[in-house]
């Protein structure tokens, strides 16, 4: 790009020094001319996104959390299963024997 235009480096840094400068504000005067009448022209548009922003983010939050309460019930439900069977095999394990010698609480 600079090989393309000649002194793009001093032009650029002079630009951004006249961003910056207090004295000449540029900034402040780029804001003025054009960002703010744009801004303002489209002020309506701007909030009607904004809200609709805000209604998909609440609506993808609460689908969100019903799948992520739905995976943890599932993982309960799961290991509690689990758990379950793990135990019946146990105690399946014991003769009647076993659990007669077993002392009494």
């Amino acid at each position: 790009l600079s090989s393309r235009f000649p002194f793009y480096y001093e032009v650029k840094m002079a630009f951004v020094i006249w961003l910056l400068s207090p004295n000449t504000r540029g900034a402040s005067l780029l804001y003025r001319r054009f960002v703010h009448p744009t801004l303002a022209r489209k002020e309506k548009d701007i909030d009607a996104f904004l809200i609709r922003a805000r209604e998909r983010g609440y609506e993808t939050v609460l689908r969100f959390g019903k799948r992520g309460l739905n995976l943890a019930a599932t993982a309960a439900v799961q290991a509690a299963t689990k758990s379950q069977g793990a135990l019946a095999g146990r105690l399946r394990s014991f003769s009647m024997q076993d659990l007669r010698s077993l002392p009494e609480q």
